[in-house]
């Protein structure tokens, strides 16, 4: 069987040179090429989190092969896979087994192969650096036995991974095997296809979230050069041009009358005033209960501002349709794209080729590119490619919902702790997209509040023995798009959680770790919060102004510790210093582990400190990065280290990991620092 390429077009020189080298497929993960290039398909999207790296490692390791024989091919929306869904940290989770598995089962195929051809018993044979080695010194490539290997009935020598012990590739610390394309510009990005025909396109946006278009005058720019024609959309008006300075010139010199949007009427008050009035009041303490402790929690609307905004390139020829961009949930754009054509009851007729994306924490879920790029390519009768601007992306997206928190902690005789209550008012997360398979996300869609509501119970829970503990999420229905964030709920109810340990550690009298300690209930975040105190030298003598907080979290398989030492003594905290220790079970690449952490910590200093949007009567204040105020490299602590402890080798989620506990770790030391708990964030908020 010789199996299709996947992936990227390629440049004509190399689809040629490709084409002349067939690809064995041994199974649906693995295929070998006539040179022994081996080429693994990996069913979710490359979106900077390392995935092809640690795929690439996975199938080195069992096939005894060197990382750079390996190539990683991004596979199509296909039925055969049951989920796509790159999100929940379940990429790794979820592959790893059956990537080791496939790799070893094609290992075992390929000796079994190579005994047939010389006659000898397979245990014998031993496979090192792509090759099949006999006792006797000959030797046969994975390329010349790859045919042969394909028509193995039953492989005559164990099919299984290896353990754990054996591996000399997983879990050393490597670089990403993309990262010479990334950093020379070679890889390649949906904006940097060469679709043949494909014309720049560009769309003119409401001022207002989900407005829409009363009428419009386009006489103008139909007019302006290299103007190729104008589309009206659902979500505004699009102007295609020979280039996307003129696409963009043309769409400034549109004359566009606007709808406002559902959410016109609301603005920051009139929205914490509703999420506060859904909190409703105290329950009833549980008996015994001497006081009551109160934590109140107020989170901003985010946006997720991934470095590559929304783009798309869509070709749609009479009764079919392909389309390239950065997807999170291919199968879900080929939905979504087939029932904006029209052709929902044929999905099939939709091609959607996932691209190498510059980011996505949750925002790529949506196909909103995806949509628009397929209707105007349609309009026009030729391929299209779609850019949405910076602007674009901030104004128009799906956000991170903003919430209001009450936490209770009721205590009773001598400090003990009798109960926990966390009620949190926030809007309804959308998940359209399910969780990557046909039920949940025809669920999504027709029970939204539901879904959201089923996510929230299945993710949310408290580490901690403090007696009767209850967690509820109250709905809070509002006309502005949500999506998934970072973590999803966790974000919000694990950071006030954490932030609140602190608070009930203060009125108890008690060091906050030791509280922690003597109430987790997870032995791996008791080592994981044990390494980060010892690590970062929690307890030292520190100067004024100078302070530590900490804070863990136990999800996606995984846990964590964060330990964050800041400086508030020139009035706007400065992190001086980030410990982490992360357990994620079997570490497939350290490195890659690390970078993750790292990131998803300056993430979450940026939403702590600084990062907010603001919703004025429907409308997105911030537009770009100059109002958004992620943080620079010039706030970045001197020292973030990640230390990994493990546990065991199970496979842990660590792409949203790394965020809530660092949010929360912050805060910590802040309110440790001025004697000040935040509960308002971001606290550094200009526009408030």
């Amino acid at each position: 069987m010789i199996a299709a390429r996947c992936g990227l077009d390629l440049p004509s020189a190399q689809a040629a040179e490709s084409a002349a080298l067939e690809e064995t497929s041994l199974n649906l993960y693995v295929a070998v090429r006539t040179d022994g290039r081996v080429v693994a398909t990996l069913p979710r999207t490359e979106m900077g989190q390392g995935i092809t790296t640690a795929v690439a490692m996975l199938v080195a390791e069992e096939l005894d092969t060197g990382l750079d024989a390996v190539d990683v091919s991004t596979a199509d929306a296909d039925p055969r896979w049951l989920i796509q869904l790159t999100g929940l940290s379940s990429t790794m989770r979820y592959l790893a087994g059956p990537l080791r598995a496939a790799a070893a089962e094609a290992r075992a195929r390929l000796v079994t192969a190579a005994a047939h051809r010389w006659r000898v018993l397979a245990l014998t044979l031993t496979t090192a650096q792509g090759e099949v080695r006999a006792p006797d010194g000959r030797r046969l490539g994975y390329g010349e036995l790859a045919e042969d290997a394909a028509r193995v009935l039953l492989p005559e020598v164990s099919p299984l991974p290896k353990p754990p012990a054996e591996y000399t590739v997983v879990g050393q610390p490597t670089g990403r095997v993309d990262a010479r394309a990334i950093v020379t510009g070679e890889a390649r990005y949906t904006l940097d296809l060469d679709i043949p025909g494909a014309v720049p396109t560009v769309v003119a946006r409401p001022p207002t979230l989900r407005g829409t278009v009363q009428s419009f005058n386009a006489s103008t720019a139909r007019a302006m050069p290299g103007v190729v024609g104008v589309v009206q959309l659902p979500s505004g008006v699009a102007v295609a041009a020979r280039t996307f300075a003129q696409a963009f010139a043309a769409r400034d010199a549109l004359q566009v009358t606007w709808a406002p949007g559902p959410a016109s009427h609301l603005s920051d008050a009139d929205i914490r005033v509703r999420l506060r009035d859904a909190i409703g009041p105290r329950p009833l303490p549980p008996l015994l209960t001497t006081r009551v402790v109160e934590g109140r929690f107020d989170f901003p609307y985010l946006a997720h501002a991934p470095m590559e905004t929304q783009s798309c390139v869509a070709r749609v020829t009479g009764d079919v349709a392909e389309v390239w961009s950065g997807v999170q949930d291919p199968k879900f754009a080929r939905s979504q794209v087939a029932t904006a054509l029209g052709w929902a009851l044929t999905p099939q007729r939709v091609t959607v080729h996932p691209i190498r994306a510059g980011g996505g924490f949750g925002r790529r879920f949506f196909t909103e590119a995806a949509v628009e790029a397929a209707l105007i390519s349609r309009a026009l009768g030729q391929p299209v490619k779609l850019m949405w601007s910076r602007n674009d992306d901030m104004r128009h997206g799906h956000y991170r919902p903003a919430s209001h928190h009450r936490i209770l902690a009721s205590l009773g005789p001598g400090g003990s702790i009798l109960g926990w209550h966390h009620r949190a008012a926030i809007p309804t997360v959308d998940f359209p997209h399910g969780f990557g398979d046909l039920l949940t996300s025809l669920l999504g869609q027709v029970l939204p509040n539901v879904t959201s509501a089923v996510f929230f119970a299945l993710t949310q829970h408290v580490p901690y023995q403090f007696g009767w503990v209850a967690q509820e999420l109250a709905e809070v229905p509002l006309p502005i798009p949500t999506a998934s964030f970072r973590s999803v709920f966790t974000s919000q109810v694990g950071v006030a959680n954490e932030v609140f340990v602190d608070q009930l550690a203060r009125e108890l009298q008690r060091d906050p770790v030791e509280l922690r300690r003597s109430r987790l209930t997870s032995r791996r975040l008791k080592a994981v919060l044990d390494r980060v105190v010892q690590e970062g030298a929690w307890g030292r003598a520190l100067p004024p102004g100078v302070a530590q907080g900490v804070a863990v979290l136990e999800e996606w398989d995984s846990a964590i510790a964060h330990l964050v030492e800041v400086d508030v003594t020139g009035g706007t905290p400065r992190v001086l210093r980030v410990v982490i220790a992360a357990d994620v079970g079997l570490p497939i690449n350290p490195k890659g582990i690390e970078a993750q952490l790292q990131g998803a910590a300056l993430d979450a200093m940026s939403t702590t400190l600084s990062a907010g949007l603001h919703i004025d009567a429907g409308a997105v204040r911030e537009g770009s990065f100059a109002d958004y105020r992620w943080l620079r490299m010039k706030h970045a602590p001197a020292s973030i280290q990640v230390h990994l402890v493990r546990s065991d080798d199970r496979v842990g989620g660590v792409g949203e990991l790394g965020y809530p506990s660092a949010a929360a770790a912050l805060t910590n030391a802040i309110a440790r620092a001025t004697g000040a708990m935040p509960t308002r964030f971001p606290i550094l908020d200009e526009g408030a």
